[in-house]
């Protein structure tokens, strides 16, 4: 029995710890207490040293001087200051109005919303019961399906996990090793495909189901001029003025500029060119601009100012993502005060919920490092690379396997919990599989990403059904008696947007562009040359006998001189030769180390 317990200890181990999660315990404490439970028992077997839990302190105290993390609470702030100033609100209302008379625009206008305050507050929380709380009665007063209704909300509020910043990537940058800022460029296209794959959804809805998403009655359009027009022709030049300043100026930048930044920069331009101009026609009083021309400047502007605060700062290196979340955070609290909706209650409420929430992350976070530390020194990794290393198909069957197990752990766990659980364990069996871990962890936001929408368990689904009416009530503008929405129809509103999101994990493995792209052309090394411009940077050719190099056999009737004698060239020993290959063998490991991989 004790043989069978040493041989299978890292099995047995991670086994204990789904069952301890299965039961409900929380997570942080379920992974301390098999971490130190095993630890004890490894010790007493023999299987390891005593000494392993005196490294936990270290191991603690290195996750408090972690600046990454520092993040976390920065963008958490910032989002819930954004949030809870009313942001969300006026510009749904807005967008709403631009989108109104089209059929479906409520939706689109959720979408692109949901987009915007992924952008900039990256709580998913937050995204979801601010739109529900807006948007979901105006789409049931005017007689939007509700299953097509509670999964858009649903789904654009989980966007808030792959468009940049976003706290899931912060997570899995710090588990993987990598830069958060290539994890924030490598998201950036990805996570706007999948709001146009969304758009996309409820386009085929409206012409396959008008009746599931009519457009807006006039009398519900309060956005007009004098004359009774919408004034659409004047927000429509706009559009064009801003985005042919933007392209002129991304047609002056270098190809070698990466894609997530030219596309940040060239919208920063072509925002401030609108910004500029409607602030020209108010002050002057020009009567250039309708008035939702005007509405959609001022209301816009703000928000995308912060978002080019943050992520332009971050992909033009100038700040680093934990500097970016410091200046969105202050940009937050200087855009509340500026519209007079920032008072100590707000901000009190605020830092309470950043403090839960980063306290949150930071236990289970102590919790893992606990777990991870009796692993490895069972041979956990090593069980688990064997594991996975040993499956068919090389990298494409590794890819497809580890998709579908955070997949069906995303029904049980959320998104923090998979990346301090999974993510260590595959992490270094993807490296060792020569898979780029940028590229790799934004696989896995996407996959994760579904943890939010999953019945029964989605937190997306009951953020939404806390604010969803649960029984017959009277709208207040029509006074018309409205049904509830039931959790069945929020649920099934969510299974479309699920499988989107598979489709986009099978869209990044079968187009790795979509990822790499973002991060701009990665410089290549070529092992052969660097070792041939090393030889020649030394002065003899790289494929020619070294004339210099000591004979063997000595020449006959030649004198051995004496190391150190006057007039004698001294002859490396072969222990000093052997120390130079060993330097050049180092060199070009390092530099085949270096040299970057493709996924």
């Amino acid at each position: 029995m004790m043989s069978f317990l040493a041989a299978n200890m890292a099995p047995i181990m991670f086994a204990s710890l789904i069952v301890f999660l299965l039961i409900g315990y929380p997570v942080a404490f379920s992974l301390g207490a098999c971490g130190l439970f095993f630890g004890v028992v490894g010790v007493e077997m023999g299987l390891m040293p005593q000494t392993l839990l005196q490294a936990l302190p270290l191991r603690i105290f290195g996750i408090m001087q972690n600046d990454t993390l520092l993040a976390v609470p920065f963008f958490t702030l910032m989002g819930l200051i954004l949030e809870r100033s009313g942001m969300a609100e006026d510009l749904l209302d807005t967008i709403g109005q631009v989108f109104g008379p089209v059929r479906g625009g409520l939706a689109y206008a959720v979408v692109l919303v949901g987009a915007m305050l992924a952008a900039t507050t990256g709580v998913v929380a937050a995204s979801v019961i601010s739109m529900g709380l807006i948007s979901l009665p105006i789409m049931l007063r005017y007689g939007y399906d509700r299953r097509l209704a509670s999964g858009v909300i649903a789904a654009s509020g989980t966007l808030a996990q792959i468009i940049p910043p976003s706290l899931v990537l912060i997570v899995l940058a710090d588990q993987l090793g990598r830069s958060v800022g290539d994890l924030y460029k490598g998201a950036f296209i990805p996570g706007f495909t999948l709001t146009g794959l969304y758009i996309l959804y409820v386009v085929i809805c409206t012409i396959a189901q008008p009746q599931w998403a009519p457009a807006l009655p006039k009398e519900a359009r309060t956005i007009r001029e004098p004359d009774g027009t919408s004034g659409t022709r004047s927000l429509l030049a706009v559009l064009v003025l801003a985005v042919a300043g933007a392209w002129v100026f991304a047609r002056t930048r270098p190809d070698t500029t990466p894609t997530d930044e030219l596309i940040v920069v060239s919208m920063c331009v072509g925002v401030g060119l609108a910004f500029a101009l409607a602030v020209v026609n108010r002050v002057l009083r020009l009567g250039l601009l309708s008035r939702m021309a005007e509405r959609v400047t001022f209301v816009l502007i703000p928000p995308l100012a912060l978002i080019f605060l943050v992520l332009g700062t971050i992909f033009l290196g100038v700040a680093t993502p934990t500097e970016g979340g410091a200046m969105g955070a202050v940009g937050a609290l200087v855009m509340a005060f500026a519209r007079r909706r920032m008072d100590l209650r707000l901000l009190r409420q605020a830092m309470d919920t950043t403090m839960k929430i980063s306290s949150f992350v930071v236990f289970i976070l102590i919790g893992s490092t606990v777990f991870s530390l009796s692993f490895q020194a069972v041979d956990g990794p090593v069980w688990v690379e064997h594991l996975l290393t040993r499956l068919p198909g090389g990298q494409l069957g590794f890819l497809i396997v580890v998709n579908i197990l955070i997949f069906f752990l995303a029904f049980f766990l959320d998104f923090f919990e998979l990346s301090f659980i999974v993510i260590p364990l595959i992490g270094p069996v993807a490296d060792k599989l020569g898979i780029d871990l940028v590229w790799f962890g934004v696989l896995l936001a996407v996959n994760m990403q579904t943890s939010f929408m999953h019945p029964p368990f989605g937190f997306a689904l009951f953020y939404l059904r806390s604010v969803a009416p649960t029984a017959e009530y009277d709208d207040r503008i029509t006074k018309k008696r409205l049904a509830p929405v039931t959790t069945g129809q929020i649920y099934w509103g969510a299974v479309p947007f699920v499988v989107i999101q598979i489709i986009m994990v099978g869209m990044i493995i079968a187009f790795p562009t979509l990822v790499s792209s973002g991060l701009g052309k990665q410089p290549t090394v070529d092992v052969d040359k660097a070792f041939q411009q090393m030889q020649k940077d030394s002065g003899r050719d790289p494929y020619a006998p070294d004339a210099n190099a000591p004979s063997t056999t000595p020449a006959p009737g030649a004198a051995a001189s004496a190391p150190g004698a006057a007039g004698s060239d001294a002859v490396p020993s072969s222990s000093e030769q052997a120390g130079d290959d060993d330097a050049m063998k180092r060199i070009l490991e390092s530099i085949q180390k270096d040299a970057p991989k493709k996924p």
